[in-house]
């Protein structure tokens, strides 16, 4: 938004300071991706600037050693079947909590949203023992279920969301002209929620894709994910070739976002909301 014409000194000071200020503290969150990124076409195996040459060696070495290609195997079957999974238990956790009042609905709640509240660290302990006790660790079942878990609450809050401005009586007149509860759920609910499912999806894809503590509390070499494999290969041999993964993983992690955003401006011209 401009300045009107009128605006006195002082105020347009104020106008291009805050938005210097906006400038510099976005520059600040960015910078590690704008260092990070060049550096996965180095030429030579160090992590300086000036760079003496310009190489995609590093992403070679990615798609041609079985270790990193064996993580990435695992991050995507990880990531998709938790997505799904999480998906499923979000959306009927979402639409049980806006169609049901009882006693201590809060309390179940905030139980089911815990996984976004509770430390990581404290998450993953809690379900290195539980799995262990029930033969889960070191599978990639077990990884997916902790996966799944980690997702659910991103997908009960989107959902929950899309469900707020979601008109009932359209699911009464489908019940009122003989549909069936699932004919009326997948032909009139199940649509207008999508949005919410899919965006909810894609952040319980997002947290499986970059999950590093979980990982390497329940995962063995055979299951490592690309985060578990980046930081197995800083502790052991500091290679480049984690900077070309750590460029693809924010790719991804762009593309995603922006798949989100154009599901949320879907969302409101739904609602038919204006900007």
């Amino acid at each position: 938004m401009a300045l009107p014409a009128y605006a006195s000194p002082w105020d347009r000071i104020w106008y291009y300071l805050f938005r210097l200020i906006c400038v510099a503290i976005f520059f600040f969150l960015i910078a590690p991706i704008i260092v990070i990124m060049p550096l996965s076409f180095n030429a030579e195996p160090y992590f300086t600037y000036p760079m003496p040459g310009f190489s995609i060696r590093w992403y070679e070495d990615f798609f041609t050693n079985p270790q990193w290609l064996l993580g990435l195997k695992n991050s995507v079957i990880i990531g998709v079947f938790a997505t799904l999974i999480a998906s499923v238990l979000g959306t009927l956790a979402a639409l049980g909590m806006n169609r049901a009042v009882f006693p201590g609905k809060t309390v179940i709640l905030a139980i089911l949203i815990s996984p976004m509240v509770v430390p990581i660290v404290i998450t993953a302990v809690g379900m290195f023992y539980f799995y262990a006790k029930i033969g889960l660790t070191g599978t990639l079942a077990g990884l997916i279920l902790a996966h799944a878990a980690l997702g659910v609450p991103f997908v009960v809050i989107t959902v929950s969301a899309t469900l707020v401005g979601f008109d009932q009586n359209l699911v009464r007149a489908g019940a009122s002209l003989g549909g069936s509860p699932v004919s009326v759920f997948f032909k009139i609910t199940f649509p207008l929620i999508l949005p919410g499912i899919v965006s909810g999806a894609l952040f319980a894809f997002i947290t499986s894709w970059d999950e590093l503590v979980v990982a390497i509390m329940l995962a063995t070499t055979e299951e490592h994910t690309l985060p578990r494999r980046m930081w197995s290969g800083i502790r052991e041999l500091l290679s480049p070739t984690i900077t070309a993964v750590a460029t693809m993983l924010i790719l991804i992690s762009i593309l995603l976002m922006v798949c989100m955003e154009m599901l949320r401006r879907r969302t409101e011209r739904m609602r038919g909301i204006r900007n």
